[in-house]
């Protein structure tokens, strides 16, 4: 046993504080008057759990780019969102977001306070229309978005950041940044929303948010000791970013498509647009590398593939499938020269977060007001390609709006973090790296069989036999 450190009971007392509170919860029944929708319900649960499985497809995809040193504790800064979030959503994470709106701006935290109410609330949002799932349904739905989002920052800050200090930012992070910024832009009485801004599945709440806020967070954390040495940092496993980009993929097809709410034609539509501008954006960065004189990459189309995905994403109900292929191609041109221009800065942003989730956002919402088209849903509007400069201009103040909120609030956020526990792990942890100092475990896939090799070629030299 160490010595007592009340930094170190606090996130245990919190959590038991939480868990005792939650009894005195009152429980209601079942709210179904035969409003649902059977195969709504179906489509949404597969939607929300494919949704959830882009939390370990992203801790792969990060995980798999970082330095050896850097992989576990890199992967489980991901992960560990999905119970932190959990427990903060149930709290009061949905009521900020969806509950009863105070002003458009935020949502009365007590609307749905330990989810009460949840399982037998009315089929509808404050000022919106019926849904046809429940609202339990709906909120653990958005719960999945809640729970990317902050994962997608470690990205920014990964191999220098203190594990504490980064529980801390996710849940002042889904407080005072993703909780408002749903309400703005999906709750029928948010000031986005109302304002006309289109948001299909999370261009402006999920990747200009986390896009910005690692900004934020790369310029607070400042850089690694291998960047300020320009030391080249090798991925520790292109085949987990492989993997990791496969699960992304595939889960996105809940985050879009399930974006519609009801299995429908809007929800083939998204799953169409979604799916095209990820293949058009991986060819993009990849050919746009070879025209450079590059050689095609493994990483490159992975990189690629995602930056249109995020790309897609708020426009992926309002846009048509052969425009999909413009945005992903255009997003991942975009982005690739951005990372380029990054890498002549003195930016670390380790893993390119803001080059490749906040620009390719912006350029989704912004492509969004071009392309957007009644033709594929009447509750969205044409865009400037279809003679709309209006709604390209809503678009664009939507996008401005976001991201001065979302870089000035994560800033605030990280410079707090570090007044009630250094943010940066020390330099003798960095040089250690962060698996052992803050978890005291180790990465040892791919190296078991080579240390072997060198004790038997030690042990037994002149090697005379293979080792199989």
């Amino acid at each position: 046993m160490g010595k007592f450190s009340f930094k170190q009971f606090a996130p245990f007392a919190i959590l038991m504080i939480v868990a005792i509170f939650a009894l005195f919860i009152p429980l209601l029944p079942n709210f179904d008057e035969g409003k649902y929708s059977g195969p709504d319900i179906a489509f949404i649960l597969i939607a929300a759990a494919l949704v959830f499985l882009m939390t370990p497809g992203l801790a792969f995809f990060y995980g798999g780019m970082v330095h050896r040193k850097n992989v576990l504790s890199t992967m489980i800064k991901s992960v560990v969102a999905a119970g932190v979030i959990t427990v903060l959503w149930t709290v009061v994470g949905f009521s900020l977001a969806f509950g009863d709106t105070i002003g458009g701006f935020i949502g009365n935290p007590s609307t749905f306070l330990f989810f009460k109410g949840v399982n037998s609330g009315a089929p509808h949002l404050q000022g919106g229309a019926d849904l046809t799932i429940p609202l339990s349904l709906f909120a653990v739905f958005q719960l999945m978005f809640a729970i990317i989002t902050p994962g997608l920052v470690v990205g920014a800050v990964a191999e220098r950041i203190r594990f504490t200090s980064y529980i801390l930012f996710i849940v002042l992070f889904a407080i005072f940044v993703y909780s408002p910024l749903a309400h703005w832009t999906w709750h029928p009485q948010g000031f986005l929303f109302k304002m006309g801004v289109l948001d299909f599945a999370g261009g402006t709440v999920v990747h200009i948010s986390a896009g910005m806020a690692a900004l934020a967070g790369a310029l607070v954390l400042k850089r690694r000791k291998s960047h300020l040495e320009h030391k080249e940092v090798p991925p520790a496993n292109i085949p987990y970013v492989l993997i990791g980009t496969g699960l992304l993929w595939f889960g996105w097809f809940g985050f879009n498509a399930g974006s519609a709410l009801s299995a429908g034609s809007l929800a083939v539509s998204a799953f169409l647009t979604t799916n095209t501008a990820a293949g058009a954006a991986g060819l993009s960065w990849m050919f746009f590398d070879v025209a450079r004189g590059k050689k095609p990459s493994v990483l490159g189309f992975c990189i690629g593939a995602v930056v249109g995905l995020v790309a897609i994403t708020p426009g992926a109900g309002f846009v048509s499938i052969s425009s999909s292929i413009f945005i992903g191609a255009i997003a991942a041109v975009i982005s690739n020269l951005v990372v380029s221009w990054k890498q002549k800065t003195s930016l670390d942003d380790t893993l390119d977060v803001f080059p490749c989730h906040g620009v390719g956002g912006i350029v989704g919402m912004l492509l969004t007001g071009v392309f957007a088209t009644k033709t594929v849903n009447a509750a969205g509007a044409d865009g400037l390609f279809y003679g709309n400069p209006a709604f390209f201009i809503t678009q664009l103040k939507g996008a401005v709006i976001v991201i001065i909120f979302s870089f000035v609030v994560s800033f605030v956020i990280f410079k707090f973090v570090n007044l009630i526990n250094p943010i940066r792990v020390s330099e003798e942890e960095e040089e250690l790296g962060l698996d052992a100092s803050q978890h005291d475990e180790k990465y040892s896939q791919g190296t078991l069989l080579v240390e072997e090799r060198a004790i038997y070629i030690e042990k037994n030299s002149p090697l005379t036999e293979p080792i199989s």
